[in-house]
Order: structure tokens, then C-alpha cells, then sequence
């Protein structure tokens, strides 16, 4: 049974002011609640229907591993599970036509640690502000195995739930982090690679144990604060008509050329 105050709670968590006021966001939907659950994700609150609560019997929810967005520590988890009828959900739900499963977890930030971009391959988001597309590309880096996403704080909210959707589970295992690139490039001993179409052939990439790979937004590209910090511009030949590519579909073929080239060396 859902309360007045849980019920305005979980509408207002529609709006990233309030999910900062409250340090929580919401996440609808059996596919995407389920991922995060296989995924271990420790949510603090699940609010489902009847047919969910049914088809998840002898649910044990995750008690030891903390959100890789607040990455380190292991810790024991407080779950509610709160049974709830369709009617409730109908009006709690973010979406034109309501799931059977809603799940609340904490908002969790982990700073981004001097020197983190030295080491590793990091996937740099400047100023994507189509949340899917966010969502998408932190999905991206889980395939590719990279060891960080760092957002500027221009790109769509990590804690959207349009982006929380798109990235699947991945949103569960990516170190993701929100900081200002361009002071952070700055001090990096790692290559940066741009993508723009002023570039090099990006199947000609040298391996690369360590690297940057900043993906600009799709209206603007990469900032003028960033251009002066990327060693390596690299661009995707173009063989057909079309004037560009979406920044995910991007960000894929970059990623996917960088991890062949470590491979040949």
C-alpha cells in the first residue's frame, strides 16, 4: 500500500531537482530492474505488482556489493519490498503505460581521482545531452572493457532514467564519474583522442595501452575548451552521403578500432 508522501516521493523523482534534493532516482520496468538486480545493484526500495512479486519468487535481493558509481566499498543492504496494486502503479509510474516493477536507489557519486586518466582507457563524454545516447555509450564501454566514463557537467544526467534504461546493466558495472574534462585532460599523461571529421583515418590507430577517447555532442562536437588538449584526432571514413554519425555509433567504431590495435601490437 502506497502512502501520499511515497507516492508524491516517487512522482517527483521524475525531475533531477528534486533526485538531487532527495539523493535518489527511479528505475521502471521489468528488463531494466531485473539487469540491475543480476547485476547487484543494492536499490533500497522496490515497489511492484502482484504478477512481478510472483514471478520473482524466492527473490533474494543483493546484501554485499555497493554501486560501481560510488565504486569500492562492499556493504550489507537494506531492501523494502513494498507490494503495491496496479492502480498504485498506474499513478506512481513514469511512463504512458505502467510496468509491473518500480526500484529507488541512492544517488552515489564517486570523485574522480587525480591521475586516473594516466591509466587505462577512459571513454570521455563532452556535453551528450540526449540521455539515451548517454545510456548507450556507458553500455559501449562495458563491451569494450573500458575502465572509466567521465562525464562533463553539460551532458545528460547520469541518473535519468532514460539513461539508466538504454545502458542495460552497464550502468551497474561502469565506474562512471561527472568532472570538468577539460582540467582533467589537461594533467593527463594519457593519449586523448577526438573524434572529428578533420581527422586521422582511425583504422590507422597505433596500439594504445592508455588512452582518452572523447566523444563530443552530435550538434556541436567536441568543445573549443577540449580541442587544444586532444593528441590524436581521428575520423571514420566516410563512403556514403550521410553527414554524420550518431556519437554511440561513433564512439562504438572508435571503440572497437582502439581495442584491434592493442590486439596487433
Amino acid at each position: 500500500m502506497l502512502t501520499k508522501a511515497e507516492l508524491q516521493r516517487l512522482r517527483s523523482l521524475r525531475e533531477k531537482k528534486h533526485r538531487e534534493e532527495l539523493g535518489l532516482f527511479v528505475v521502471e520496468g521489468e528488463k531494466v530492474v531485473a539487469e540491475l538486480l543480476a547485476a547487484k545493484f543494492p536499490f533500497i526500495e522496490i515497489f511492484a505488482t502482484s504478477p512481478w512479486l510472483e514471478s520473482r519468487a524466492g527473490f533474494s535481493p543483493p546484501s554485499a556489493i555497493s554501486s560501481t558509481q560510488g565504486r569500492a566499498e562492499a556493504h550489507p543492504t537494506s531492501l523494502r519490498i513494498i507490494k503495491i496494486t496496479d492502480d498504485e502503479m498506474a499513478r506512481a509510474s513514469h511512463f504512458p503505460t505502467p510496468s509491473t516493477v518500480l526500484a529507488v536507489g541512492k544517488i552515489t557519486r564517486a570523485p574522480l581521482a587525480p591521475g586516473a586518466l594516466d591509466r587505462g582507457i577512459t571513454l570521455a563524454l563532452d556535453g551528450v545531452q540526449d540521455a539515451g545516447n548517454v545510456g548507450t555509450l556507458i553500455r559501449i564501454a562495458d563491451w569494450f572493457a573500458f575502465d572509466r566514463v567521465v562525464l562533463s557537467p553539460d551532458c545528460a544526467d547520469l541518473f535519468h532514467q532514460k539513461t539508466i534504461n538504454a545502458s542495460m546493466g552497464s550502468f551497474a558495472r561502469v565506474t562512471a564519474h561527472t568532472a570538468d574534462l577539460a582540467a582533467a585532460l589537461a594533467t593527463a599523461k594519457a593519449p586523448v583522442l577526438g573524434c572529428e571529421l578533420a581527422g586521422d583515418d582511425v583504422h590507422t590507430l597505433p596500439p594504445l595501452h592508455d588512452a582518452v577517447v572523447v566523444i563530443g555532442s552530435e550538434g556541436r562536437g567536441l568543445s573549443p575548451a577540449l580541442r587544444p588538449l586532444v593528441t590524436h584526432h581521428v575520423t571514420i571514413p566516410k563512403y556514403g552521403g550521410a553527414e554524420s554519425l550518431n556519437a554511440a555509433t561513433a564512439a562504438a567504431i572508435v571503440c572497437d578500432n582502439l581495442r584491434r590495435a592493442q590486439g596487433r601490437a
